[in-house]
């Protein structure tokens, strides 16, 4: 097969790369509180955090992390996009959430519980998932 040969990168070629990539993580919003809108569907789990106005500060989803499939509607992918949105949610400044859930996927409770597992307080929980009381009127019998 071979030797392996392995590249070393200069250390101004590092330093100059991790400058940038840090330069680009700084927030430019710095919050207090926050609300966390978690849409949670049989095959994905999105998370959304705003301001308490409603605008959009940070997103993230099980399909951007690189889950493929099924995978992305496990709660082990829910609570990574929820680890992953709560670092975020750090560097602008977030101490305190309000969690708005939506959805029946198996992403539900996990994605909050990762999100909160950061050091980040919850102050309450609302699920607006729509429920049918009755729905429409089901199709009559087909005749043949």
């Amino acid at each position: 097969m071979g030797k392996k040969r392995i590249v070393k990168k200069t250390g101004e070629e590092s330093s100059a790369s991790s400058g940038k990539a840090a330069s680009l993580k700084v927030p430019k919003k710095k919050v207090d509180t926050a609300m966390l809108f978690v849409q949670s569907t049989y095959n994905n789990t999105k998370v959304l955090l705003t301001d308490t106005k409603g605008n959009a500060l940070a997103w993230s989803s099980s399909g951007s992390l690189g889950f493929k499939g099924a995978k992305k509607g496990t709660p082990f992918a829910a609570a990574k996009v929820g680890e992953v949105l709560a670092d975020r949610a750090q560097l602008m400044g977030v101490r305190d959430v309000s969690a708005v859930i939506n959805g029946v996927g198996s992403g539900r409770e996990s994605a909050v519980r990762g999100f909160i597992s950061r050091g980040i307080n919850l102050l309450s929980l609302k699920d607006v998932t729509p429920v049918p009381h009755n729905g429409p009127k089901p199709p009559k019998p087909r005749r043949v």
